[in-house]
């Protein structure tokens, strides 16, 4: 697994650094196609923030830890990603037994006075089902995701609505 550390606002020791690899590391045998982890650590005032990104088989898993002690945040968001992890094991072994049933025989914070813009993210969309973006949308613990319809080839959005169901918005054609 390819572990790549950033800091912003802090230095990133060595020590530091070594000990995040040991932690991060351990993802790389419960994921076995796991190509990626993006580390991002920053700092304001007395808060130490820590961002874990895995890049696993096209999907991803992402964490975050805050806390005062850095070494502490390290762990935090540890944690949090063996959670994550292991829902995403256990929908990828659902999956499986349900296709395995299927086919039988094949294998496989803005204020209301100025309302601006305060984030830009790009991101690659990927082809998929709503299934599979509603999926990804869980694993990355978010309330919406946008993606490419494989079916229809639009850009989609999925969305987590209020009553726990979710919803899909679709461009009208």
């Amino acid at each position: 697994m390819k572990i790549t550390i950033r800091g912003k606002n802090i230095d990133v020791t060595e020590a530091l650094k070594q000990y995040i690899e040991k932690r991060v590391s351990k993802f790389e045998r419960f994921l076995n196609d796991a190509s990626e982890a993006i580390v991002t650590i920053s700092t304001e005032k007395f808060t130490h923030k820590i961002d874990v990104l895995l890049k696993v088989n096209g999907h991803l898993i992402q964490a975050e830890g805050k806390t005062e002690d850095l070494y502490s945040a390290v762990d935090q968001v540890v944690e949090k990603l063996e959670k994550q992890v292991l829902k995403y094991k256990e929908k990828i072994q659902n999956k499986n037994k349900k296709e395995a049933v299927k086919y039988p025989a094949s294998a496989s914070q803005e204020t209301e006075q100025t309302k601006r813009i305060v984030k830009y993210k790009k991101f690659d969309l990927r082809p998929m089902s709503p299934e599979e973006a509603v999926d990804q949308m869980e694993l990355l613990d978010k309330d919406f995701f946008i993606f490419l319809n494989s079916f229809t080839g639009d850009v989609n959005v999925v969305y987590r609505r209020k009553d726990g169901n979710f919803g899909l918005i679709e461009p009208a054609r």
